[in-house]
Formats: structure tokens, C-alpha cells, sequence
């Protein structure tokens, strides 16, 4: 992800979708989840990914408990 282009055309588009009764809250949220998904995709092109298979090992590990 870069932040070297300009990004106000795409952040007014962000507020300009957000209903008349939006809060900041709502706006936080919208600018939180585009970053989250432009991370996800430049991890995927560089190849930073886990397999289906790999990635429930990970979460069955940390949610088994003791016998």
C-alpha cells in the first residue's frame, strides 16, 4: 500500500457515500475498513498469504484447550 498518491479524491468519495446522519465514527470505520482491504490485497500480490488448510491450523491451535 502507498501513500504516495493523492488521496483526497478518494476520501471525498468515501464521505460523499456516508448518509446525511453519518457520525465521525461512521467515517473512522469507512477510512479504517478501505485500509484494511488495500493492505489485504498488497499482501496478496507480494505472495504474504496462508492456505486455507494452514490458516484454521493456526486458529484451531490457539482456541484448543487442555484435556
Amino acid at each position: 500500500m502507498s501513500d504516495s498518491h493523492d488521496i483526497r479524491p478518494e476520501a471525498k468519495r468515501l464521505i460523499d457515500q456516508l448518509p446525511a446522519e453519518a457520525s465521525w465514527e461512521d467515517l473512522a470505520y469507512e477510512v479504517y475498513v478501505r485500509q484494511s482491504v488495500e493492505q489485504g490485497i498488497a499482501d496478496a500480490d507480494a505472495g504474504r498469504t496462508v492456505d486455507h488448510q494452514a490458516a484454521l491450523g493456526r486458529i484451531r491451535s490457539r482456541i484448543r484447550r487442555p484435556a
